[in-house]
């Protein structure tokens, strides 16, 4: 029975708190170490939803943030109109890291500010070289993880650089259309899909140029992370400067999109940070995203326009389709109301 078999790591376990007085109620910190590695690569400049997934994966302390990239938006994108929106978005993720009082320990480093030409010339950047260099490293066992909560640019790039890594790393990424069979799109929903469209080339470039392993929240799973404005006044904003900035800067949106006769409602998508529930909430034993649902489909073609084509000769991929929605949003509660005690 798998009971009996794990039952002496659980009693060795149990010795080892005894023996060294380990505090099992101490603060996590104290008692948790990492046991991944992740690079954290978004558009920082546009939706607040990313900024809400840095200071989560910041505070999870089973992860080790080996780097921060900034990268680029969709052209005239209004959520930054500027041609700088990878240099902007280094600058807000600095912000974060500042706040929360990381400073220089991790670097912070921009991609490029435009898109890829075609689906088969990298750009180049110190972010790129860097995906290169820590994904090639030989003295850890830690298994890495490359975050990507926008577009595709920097990692489609590093892996067109240097197609070894393709076997080095695991890339869990937030975008893409709904697949067949398992949900439809919503009302009045954007075709190519947001993050696919920041960069539709790098995108083709990831799904049908390279063979690197991809766990894909498409569409219809990162709109579950709800995140209801109730719960934004009463467990985010009150909690010291990194809350009530994460706070202000939803509140912020929502007064422009009421300018431009929006009304959001009372919710908000955090589609980001279920990049964070399938890494620092993994399993304790036999560890893995086990209280999400997936299904493993053959990766397809991406077409021109962003569209999935079957792909019969295709690796087999994660689509998540259902996640842990209250878990990781009373995990992030209580990181922050620990952060600020």
């Amino acid at each position: 029975m798998p009971f009996l078999k794990n039952l002496s790591v659980y009693t060795t376990l149990i010795l080892l708190f005894i023996a060294t007085g380990t505090n099992v109620n101490a603060q996590p910190r104290t008692t948790i170490q990492p046991r991944i590695r992740v690079i954290i690569d978004n558009d920082f400049s546009g939706d607040p939803d990313g900024l809400f997934a840095l200071v989560h994966l910041l505070l999870s302390p089973s992860i080790e943030v080996r780097a921060i990239i900034g990268s680029h938006l969709k052209e005239n994108d209004g959520f930054d109109n500027s041609k700088t929106q990878a240099d902007n978005a280094v600058k807000k993720a600095g912000l974060i890291l500042k706040m929360i009082g990381a400073g220089k320990s991790i670097p912070v480093l921009a991609g490029s500010n435009t898109a890829m030409q075609n689906d088969s010339s990298p750009v180049k950047s110190e972010a790129v070289n860097f995906i290169i260099r820590e994904a090639l490293r030989t003295d850890t066992k830690q298994p890495l993880y490359i975050l990507c909560g926008g577009g595709l640019t920097e990692i489609a790039s590093a892996l067109l650089t240097n197609p070894a890594i393709e076997d080095r790393a695991t890339l869990i990424w937030i975008g893409g259309a709904e697949y067949s069979g398992l949900a439809d799109p919503p009302p009045g929903y954007s075709n190519p899909e947001y993050n696919t469209n920041i960069d539709i080339h790098a995108t083709r470039a990831v799904f049908n140029r390279t063979q690197i392993n991809i766990w894909q929240i498409p569409r219809n799973a990162y709109r579950q992370a709800l995140l209801p404005y109730s719960e934004l006044l009463t467990k985010v904003k009150p909690m010291g400067p990194v809350g009530a900035f994460l706070a202000s800067e939803i509140e912020t949106l929502m007064s422009k999109l009421t300018n431009y006769k929006l009304n959001i409602g009372e919710t908000y998508i955090l589609g980001d940070s279920p990049l964070v529930l399938l890494t620092a909430l993994q399993s304790s034993f036999e560890p893995d995203p086990s209280s999400s649902v997936y299904v493993v489909r053959q990766a397809p073609i991406i077409d021109d326009r962003g569209a999935y084509l079957t792909n019969h000769a295709g690796r087999n991929i994660r689509v998540y389709h259902q996640l842990d929605i209250q878990m990781m949003l009373n995990d992030f509660f209580s990181k922050l109301q620990i952060l600020a005690r």
